[in-house]
């Protein structure tokens, strides 16, 4: 048996600590209220006897309460709750110790290994880790209710981003990068002035970035439209200066064809300063800004051409790589790209369908960018198309004082996710039952939802000046609280959750793809979204529903719920929960029915979504890429592409890694065929197991229609 203590940690069952705290209980009483030995060893027998693979610490000694009112022993039972209110003012006094001491020495897995963009061992990164386990431990026995941290531990819900909730910053956000550079910022108490190069706004642009980071722990956002006019700023100073040293010599022409070069010159220079700054830049919680680039082309922009400029750069230098520190040529984790899809570049002749066909080049190499249907969002956000924050969730329509959309300079106050089969297995197929749990859980999200939104109320603008006075989000005066952005559905606060295809088939019996399923299933998610919208009216809080893609959410949900439930077929028994809404990776559809299926999904789920369909031997199916980047078009809001990510760590190689004959990974580039040593995953769902494609085994592609 396993045994979850009260700081989170799990360790194994020890039956003698439940003997020496009955004996402590015993020594303190009267002899007429004491029990033997025989007794105490008959209380631990009982606990044994349950055969739970999990236990709560608190359960234990609730156990042993009862059992010792069930004997008559009411005194001994009154001191052994002494004796654990002592025992529990001598943890308060310290719980963090042996966490901390344990991520010094590199030996805290669970730390270590919760955050990939984080390297554990770097001194300036323990830094944060070591805040984040104060954080954790001081939100999980002071700062949260009780039933709240215990439904966290238990996995009936997840509370995300303890490691951060002490201090009072939100989650994500979407940074005003036009306001901040069109009208100027500060950092380090430095006036940063409207730059007059596309170089320049380059460069302020990822030391905002950075700075933003610095102050928030969920990823950002920066829609790269912004810095057209800054190209066109530094076009037309080469053509000044150009015509200025040799108008006498040169024609418009001449002089017009020169600027453009050394503006290409200029341009390449500046989307390499954001792809290399902000992979080197290393922020105050020690890792690289999760920073996701925007990219839409808006035919109604005045500077619509230089945008398709920057836009086919940043793709060109995404496609080629960076290198790593062998000079192989690598992916870059960040920025994220996001490509929009529109009339003009829907691959059905549009002027700029060359951009197009490079970003499906480059999602064939590269895995991004991702794929935003201004058409699907136009018709889901009120006519509007933004992008999503840096952690994927989108904001609710809008309208500032004006009567304008506002969707740049807003945030997400915090996320709380909800372990959907966990109800389904507690229900037992009584679809009564289910719906009672149900809303108990939504209500206790709700209250956990609450507690992020109050640990916000009264923060003063000094906390981070770059996101509350100089324009990231807003530019109030020093001392002056940001309450009016958390009410009113200014700023979004999130409901997310897991595993709708495994619920369906607790309760239902059946996938969510078969007619009975999904009947069910979209009731589970009009029931979550209709609990979201009374909850905004209720408070005035922008409350949404978030389908996201948590993947490491999926494997802890799953493994507390095998842990307290044992194997359940097609539930437990895979070691991962499926994301949100998803399909089952293991389920037999091709990805334009994927893709068709779960867009229902995604109106519902307006807090955030995205949908991946999972193809083979990416780069050899350009032409099938395309056709399903024309199916995005017209039937889904956002989607991804994933195959094989494989990445060789013994020589650097970032390309597809073979099966050789006798049915082994192997890199083709140094030979190593030590498959721990690659990373060859599937992002699906973030399954790390063994139904990976491989030469031989991969599904037929017919009809150019692309199988999971």
């Amino acid at each position: 048996m396993k045994v979850i203590k009260r700081d989170g940690t799990t360790v194994e069952f020890d039956r003698s600590k439940i003997v020496k705290a009955i004996r402590k209980a015993n020594e303190a009483v009267e002899p007429e209220h004491k029990i033997s030995e025989e007794q105490i060893e008959q209380i631990v027998r009982s606990i044994e006897s349950k055969k739970r693979s999990r236990y709560l610490v608190e359960d234990i000694q609730d156990m042993v309460e009862h059992a010792l009112m069930m004997l008559g022993k009411y005194t001994l039972s009154k001191t052994y709750i002494i004796y654990r209110y002592e025992r529990a003012l001598v943890r308060k006094a310290n719980t963090t110790d042996e966490s901390i001491l344990a991520l010094i020495k590199n030996v805290n897995k669970d730390v270590m290994e919760e955050n990939s963009n984080k390297n554990a061992v770097m001194a300036s990164t323990q830094r944060d880790l070591i805040a984040g386990e104060v954080s954790k431990d001081l939100t999980r026995r002071i700062l949260l209710p009780e039933e709240i941290s215990k439904a966290h531990d238990e996995g009936a819900i997840h509370f995300h981003d303890a490691d951060y909730f002490l201090q009072p910053i939100f989650n994500c956000c979407l940074i005003n990068i036009g306001d901040m550079l069109d009208n100027g910022t500060v950092m380090n108490s430095k006036l940063i002035e409207s730059p007059k190069s596309f170089q320049v706004a380059c460069t302020i642009m990822t030391q905002i970035i950075a700075a933003v980071a610095s102050s928030q722990y969920g990823g950002q956002s920066v829609d790269i439209g912004h810095l057209g006019k800054y190209l066109r700023k530094s076009h037309d100073k080469f053509y000044a200066q150009i015509k200025k040293l040799f108008g006498d010599e040169l024609d418009d022409e001449a002089i017009n064809k020169i600027a453009e070069a050394r503006t290409r010159d200029e341009l390449r220079s500046g989307v390499q300063t954001i792809q290399y700054q902000i992979n080197t830049l290393m922020t105050t919680n020690g890792q690289s800004p999760f920073v996701t680039i925007f990219m839409r082309i808006d035919e109604n922009d005045e500077y619509v051409r230089e945008n398709a400029m920057i836009i086919e750069e940043i793709l060109n230098q995404r496609y080629e790589g960076i290198k790593n520190e062998k000079g192989v040529y690598i992916t870059p984790a960040f920025p994220k790209l996001i490509y929009v899809l529109d009339e003009c570049n829907c691959l059905k002749g549009g002027k700029y369908d060359y951009i197009t066909k490079l970003a499906v080049k480059c999602s064939a190499k590269r895995l991004y960018p991702d794929y935003i249907s201004a058409k699907k969002m136009r018709e889901n956000y009120e006519g509007n198309v933004f992008s999503p924050m840096g952690c994927r969730s989108f904001l609710s329509p809008y309208k500032d004082e004006n009567g304008n959309y506002k969707f740049e300079g807003r945030f997400n106050q915090g996320v709380v996710s909800l372990n959907l089969p966990q109800i389904g297995i507690l229900s037992g197929r009584d679809e009564d039952k289910f719906w009672k749990i149900f809303d108990e859980r939504l209500e206790l999200c709700k209250r956990a939802l609450l507690c992020r939104h109050e640990s916000l109320e009264g923060t003063l603008s000094d906390t981070s000046p770059v996101h509350w006075q100089y324009g990231a989000i807003a530019r109030l005066d020093k001392g002056e609280k940001i309450d009016k952005y958390l009410h009113g559905g200014y700023s979004t606060i999130s409901l997310g959750y897991i595993g709708l295809y495994e619920v369906t088939k607790l309760v239902k019996g059946v996938s969510h793809t078969e007619p009975e399923g999904l009947e069910f299933a979209m009731r589970v998610m009009k029931h979550m979204r209709a609990r979201c919208e009374e909850w905004k009216k209720e408070t005035g809080l922008g409350f949404g529903l978030y389908g996201t893609p948590a993947e490491s959410l999926c494997y802890r949900f799953a493994r507390i719920d095998k842990e307290r439930f044992g194997t359940i077929e097609d539930v437990t028994d895979k070691g991962y929960y499926t994301n949100s809404y998803h399909i089952d990776v293991r389920e037999n559809i091709d990805a334009f029915s994927k893709f068709t299926f779960e867009s229902q999904f995604q109106t519902i789920s307006s807090g955030g979504a995205i949908s991946y369909v999972e193809i083979p031997n990416m780069r050899h199916n350009l032409e099938a890429l395309e056709d399903i980047v024309r199916f995005i078009y017209d039937n889904i809001q956002y989607a991804e592409f994933n195959t094989k990510s494989d990445y060789c760590h013994v020589c650097g190689f970032d390309g597809e890694i073979i099966v050789n004959d006798d049915n082994q990974w192997e890199c083709p580039n140094c030979h190593n065929k030590d498959h721990k040593r690659m990373n060859v995953t599937r992002r699906t769902c973030g399954y790390l197991g063994e139904n990976f494609w491989n030469v031989g085994k991969t599904k037929e592609i017919k009809s150019r229609v692309l199988h999971l």
